[in-house]
Order: C-alpha cells, then sequence, then structure tokens
C-alpha cells in the first residue's frame, strides 16, 4: 500500500540527528511523498535543502504561517511571492487563521491570507490553510473568495460534521492527522457520516503525533497509523483509505506531479 503525508515541517530542526533514517523508515512503511508547507522567510532555505536532498519524495510549498504574521508580513509577502515567480511549487501555505495563540495582528492575519488566496488564484495551485480555533472564520473567507480557481486543503481539520460539509461543498478537501486518534479529538463523530472520499492523510510532524506516540515528535513515519484510524473509523478496509487519499493527493497536486 502507498501512501501520501500531505503536511510535514521535515525540514524542521526537531529531525536534524535523524532526517535520513526518518525518510528511509517512511517510504519503507509505503509513504512516497512528503509536501512540505512553508513557515516564513527564514524556513525557505532549510525547506529547499530538503527537497535538494530528497528529490521527488520532500516536496515544497510556499506561504507566510497566521502565527508567523506580524506588523511586517508585507515584506514576508513581497520575498515569497519573488519565489512562487520564479519556480513552481506545488501549493500555497501553510496560510489561514489562528486564534489559538495571540490574537494581536488578526486583521493582518486575514489580509495575509487574502493576499495568498489570489496567488493561488493565479497560479492554480493548491491553498493549504491553518484555521486552529478559526475554522469559521476561514471558511467564510474562502467563501467570499470562491473561484473555479479556487482549491485545497483545510490542514488539520477537527472541525463539525457542518463544517466538513461546508469545507466540502467548497470544493476543498479535509487533511486528516494525529488528532483522528485522539480520545476527544471529535473524528470519531465526523468521519463516519462523512466517509473517506474528501480526505488527504498528513502528520504536521514534528507536532500533533497519534496515539500511541501522542506528547512525542511527529513523523511521517505515522502515516500508516492514522491511516488505520480512519478505516476504522469509516468502516472500510485499509486498502480502500490508500488508494482513495492517493487518488486525491494526486488530484490536488496534479500540476506539480506532471
Amino acid at each position: 500500500m502507498k501512501f501520501t503525508d500531505t503536511h510535514a515541517h521535515i525540514y524542521s530542526n526537531k529531525y536534524d540527528s535523524d532526517r535520513d533514517s526518518v525518510i528511509r523508515n517512511s517510504q519503507e512503511l509505503g509513504v512516497e511523498k512528503i509536501y512540505m508547507p512553508n513557515i516564513d522567510v527564514e524556513s525557505i532555505d532549510a525547506m529547499l535543502e530538503a527537497e535538494l536532498r530528497y528529490p521527488g519524495i520532500c516536496i515544497p510549498m510556499m506561504g507566510l504561517h497566521p502565527c508567523d504574521v506580524n506588523k511586517d508580513f508585507e515584506k514576508q509577502l513581497y520575498v515569497m511571492e519573488e519565489w512562487i515567480h520564479k519556480r513552481e511549487f506545488a501549493g500555497i501555505g501553510e496560510t489561514g487563521l489562528d486564534l489559538y495563540w495571540d490574537k494581536t495582528f488578526f486583521e493582518q492575519q486575514k489580509e495575509a491570507l487574502r493576499i495568498q488566496v489570489q496567488w493561488a488564484k493565479e497560479k492554480k495551485w493548491p491553498l493549504i490553510l491553518h484555521c486552529r480555533e478559526s475554522m469559521d472564520e476561514t471558511i467564510a473567507i474562502i467563501q467570499e473568495e470562491k473561484s473555479d480557481d479556487l482549491r485545497g486543503i483545510f490542514h488539520c481539520f477537527s472541525g463539525s460534521q457542518k463544517q466538513a460539509k461546508e469545507i466540502m461543498d467548497l470544493g476543498f478537501l479535509l487533511g486528516i492527522g494525529g488528532v483522528s486518534t485522539y480520545k476527544n479529538g471529535g473524528l470519531d463523530k465526523v468521519i463516519p457520516e462523512i466517509g473517506i472520499d474528501h480526505l488527504v492523510l498528513e502528520t504536521d510532524g514534528p507536532y500533533l503525533a497519534p496515539v500511541p506516540h501522542r506528547g512525542k515528535r511527529n513523523s511521517p513515519e505515522y502515516i500508516p497509523l492514522i491511516a488505520q484510524r480512519v478505516a476504522d473509523l469509516a468502516d472500510v478496509p485499509l486498502e480502500e483509505v490508500s488508494r482513495i487519499t492517493q487518488m486525491n493527493s494526486q488530484k490536488i497536486f496534479h500540476h506539480f506531479e506532471k
């Protein structure tokens, strides 16, 4: 069986001591590709270095994380805009909104998100959305910006069945990760109702490791654990989860996989 980790920060310094073995083990477990969301200007070099060292496996995206939006966010976006006109990336992200850590720059977060939405439309690349404690606010902006050229993934989805339906109606996919294995994660009520047709798998490594590794560093090696949890919740064979999520990830990133 083959899998894709559609969202992992494998370039993070949390992997500096064993990145080679993590990627080798992931591949042995069937994880073919690891899509890397960018965070800020400072993370670009490490991300592109990972792409260089693991060609065809570690695949970069370009965007500004909402937690890294501050008073000079436009300077960061200017650098990133230069990059997206210089070369291809698999997607725009991760961008979005975050009301969990700090609300100081929430208006700037919304402005930065709208700018990156325009990039995604212009380039016809998928948009990778972070929406911690801000699911409804993020959905509302995407509904306003909706167009035939706008598609993407609501990364780390942990919302309600109603929110899942709104996202699917927009033509976006739901990124399912370690939260699906948490006792109070809520996805045990959502996935049986919505099925697997609009899902992709992700880890968000090094964050949000699945049970039984919760509290430790997450890794693309744990994608099969997440896939099995999705299979159990949806009451379908693991092979079907592999087939559908692979098809979805190939479709969403098709421009980069040609």
